[in-house]
């Protein structure tokens, strides 16, 4: 059934058009990946269709008592006292129910009212539908149900009574899709929930998707999180809204075949149109040569082909994109980096325990672990930035590393993009504004303080100077974040190509299991190996437990067996002594 319908609908911002002439329909369970490359309208189509905007054209149509729950990019909530309150927002009807009840409840214990048994009558009776209002809304197991709720996103019993203000961007993010999904929306509009969430948020966050009964609609650039829970992807671009069934694999294999289809229809038709065109011009010149009806009926026949056509548009085959190559100054030795026997503690708090392991030249290593477990703090040992309490990390002689900063911090906000990039190395200004276009910046945009640039155009500037640096070790901290899907492909291409050696931190699995050779899990201060990408990652992990819980199995059968076999030694002994 038919949830909520855009029948060419437009958007503006004063004189800038975002889209118009937009069709979409969405129906009960459906469950649809907005992409389309930054800047396109993809979080304006979400507030369009939660009902935040009003279209400049077209309208708007949803389903009469439909219910809609949006969750934008970033959530910074309401103020309420803590993580469960701000849940509760979710429901104002049943909150709207309580403080009706409490003011009932209160009105019947005053003596006046106990008086005026019309009165009483009339107040019970309110009291009585107010409460069974709030059954049936299941208001009784309201509060369990936040909780629980916020427990299955994976935030913890302790952080859910603290105020957002204290929870991390993650967090709170967890938060809002909780308040989101209590209300039993019909239609759930996400604009890139999965942003600051670690692995294993991602997965809480995709096994909730999953479950969900309503119909949903999510922007993402986590291409394992569309993969995973997407049954359709719509791609917003250029203006146009463009619909494919299945994930966000299909959809690749699927638009690059449709491109290809439309360039040999764009070039069939062109060859005819031109054919058609000669004809016009011949028949035309013969009627000019010689008065003749037939040629002008003709020409004019052959002209009206040409405009009744169905025009088919020149498919863009290749957009622009970053130019981002790894030129290492020199090869360096086969041992890249080693810490040996590394240890990092602050006070009472340890980060890690005797971590020893080797990164070889031309490897692609990815760091895993939750939030907060130390992996940054890891990334600082090995840039010299910070001082292991034991241990020691060994560079190699010929080694140059370059560091991308998780925060940005390698970069001066009061600077220009301009005299960033020809601080770097000397350049005149025309071969800076040249590399600086290379990696899509506007030629009104480099000689803006890099602290009014995005997200995205920070993490490409950081790109630049890793490109510019001649580094042969690079130590990439969430080097995906802000980026685009299509800035992250052009990111892997250079690393496939890239002769030197990559450790990064990442949150995104479909770039760990694109890049990466060997996985390193960091837990509770120690360092775990797994050989492979993302996916080989979690099938090892997942057999190593299973092996684990069935040695833990067999050795409580054993012990349950020796305890037997010492109780029946002991009755048999018993037994001899009273013979």
């Amino acid at each position: 059934m038919l949830i909520a319908r855009l029948d060419k609908a437009g958007l503006s911002y004063g004189t800038r058009q975002i889209f118009a002439g937009l069709d979409l329909s969405l129906n009960d369970g459906e469950k649809i990946g907005l992409v389309g490359p930054n800047g396109v309208g993809k979080s304006s189509l979400l507030r369009l269709l939660a009902g935040l905007e009003r279209p400049a054209g077209g309208e708007r149509i949803a389903r009469r008592g439909a219910k809609f729950a949006y969750l934008p990019q970033e959530y910074a909530g309401e103020g309420a006292p803590s993580a469960v309150a701000e849940v509760l927002l979710g429901r104002p009807d049943l909150l709207a129910l309580e403080r009706e009840l409490e003011a009932i409840e209160a009105s019947l214990a005053d003596p006046a009212l106990a008086e005026d048994f019309d009165a009483f009558g009339r107040a019970l009776e309110r009291q009585a539908a107010a409460l069974e209002a709030y059954e049936k809304g299941d208001g009784p197991r309201l509060r369990n149900d936040a909780r629980g709720l916020l427990e299955r996103l994976g935030l913890p019993p302790a952080a859910q009574e603290q105020p957002l203000t204290v929870l991390s961007g993650g967090q709170r993010k967890l938060v809002g899709l909780a308040r989101c999904l209590i209300g039993r929306p019909d239609l759930l509009l996400l604009d890139e929930p999965d942003n600051h969430l670690d692995l294993a948020g991602k997965e809480l966050l995709g096994a909730t998707l999953r479950g969900f009964a309503g119909a949903i609609v999510i922007v993402s650039h986590d291409r394992y999180l569309l993969d995973d829970t997407i049954g359709r992807i719509a791609e917003l671009d250029g203006g146009r809204l463009t619909l494919y069934e299945g994930n966000y694999s299909s959809y690749v294999t699927q638009r690059e075949l449709a491109l290809l289809r439309q360039q040999e229809q764009y070039v069939a038709q062109q060859k005819e149109i031109a054919r058609l065109e000669a004809a016009v011009a011949r028949f035309k010149l013969w009627a000019s040569m010689v008065i003749d009806e037939r040629h002008i009926k003709q020409a004019r026949n052959k002209q009206r082909q040409i405009d009744r056509m169905d025009k088919v548009e020149r498919p863009v085959l290749s957009r622009r994109k970053l130019g981002l190559t790894f030129r290492p100054g020199q090869r360096g030795g086969q041992k890249v980096i080693e810490a040996r026997h590394l240890a990092k503690s602050f006070a009472d708090h340890l980060v890690l325990l005797d971590a020893d392991f080797t990164l070889w030249r031309g490897e692609r290593i990815g760091i895993v672990g939750p939030n907060g477990v130390g992996k940054s703090v890891l990334f600082s040992l090995l840039l010299g930035e910070d001082t292991p309490t034991e241990g020691e990390v060994w560079v190699g002689p010929s080694i140059a590393i370059g560091s991308y900063a998780q925060g940005h911090e390698t970069l001066d906000p009061a600077q220009t993009a301009l005299d960033f990039v020809r601080g770097l190395r000397p350049m005149h200004e025309e071969e800076a504004v040249g590399i600086l276009g290379r990696f899509l910046f506007g030629y009104g945009q480099v000689r803006d303080p890099i602290g009014r640039l995005s997200g995205g155009e920070k993490s490409r500037l950081q790109l630049l100077r890793l490109m510019i640096g001649g580094f042969n070790c690079l130590l990439l901290d969430e080097p995906t974040n802000h980026l685009d899907i299509a800035a992250t492909e052009v990111l892997e291409g250079a690393i496939d190509r890239f002769d030197g050696t990559v450790l990064t931190i990442s949150h995104d699995r479909y770039f760990l299991d694109r890049i990466c050779t060997r996985i390193f899990e960091l837990s509770e201060g120690e360092i775990v190996e797994y050989i492979g990408g993302y996916s080989d990652y979690v099938e090892e992990k997942r057999r190593r437990q299973e092996e684990a819980e069935r040695a833990a199995a067999e050795a409580a059968r054993r012990r349950v067996e020796e305890a037997a076999a010492r109780t029946r030694a002991a009755k048999v002994r018993r037994s001899a002594r009273a013979l």
